[in-house]
């Protein structure tokens, strides 16, 4: 089992992003406005839902779609939303 150590996430930035570009979505909103701890997988991928088996179907990760946001600081930023519309990472494509 893999030590996950969650660090202190502010999510401001994106919340003002997805204001902007999907204010349809006013559940992924909502949730984003949670994701105040992540796990760093690595510079371009932070979890927000972590499972040790993402393909468990009794886990929390039960992946449903990807949102692409644009920022101008950091370019395009894909959310993984999961089922019920958690945020279960965000990857930041300019930093592959």
């Amino acid at each position: 089992m893999m030590k996950v150590k969650w660090e202190t996430y502010n999510p401001e930035w994106i919340i003002e992003i997805a204001k902007e570009q999907i204010p349809e979505e006013i559940k992924i909103i909502e949730n984003l406005k949670h994701c105040v701890k992540c796990f760093k997988e690595s510079k371009a991928y932070y979890y927000f839902v972590y499972s040790d088996n993402p393909n468990e179907p009794n886990s929390d990760w039960q992946f449903d779609e990807n949102i692409i946001l644009h920022s101008k600081k950091n370019g395009e930023i894909v959310l993984d939303i999961l089922k019920g519309k958690k945020i279960g990472g965000i990857e930041f494509l300019n930093r592959i």
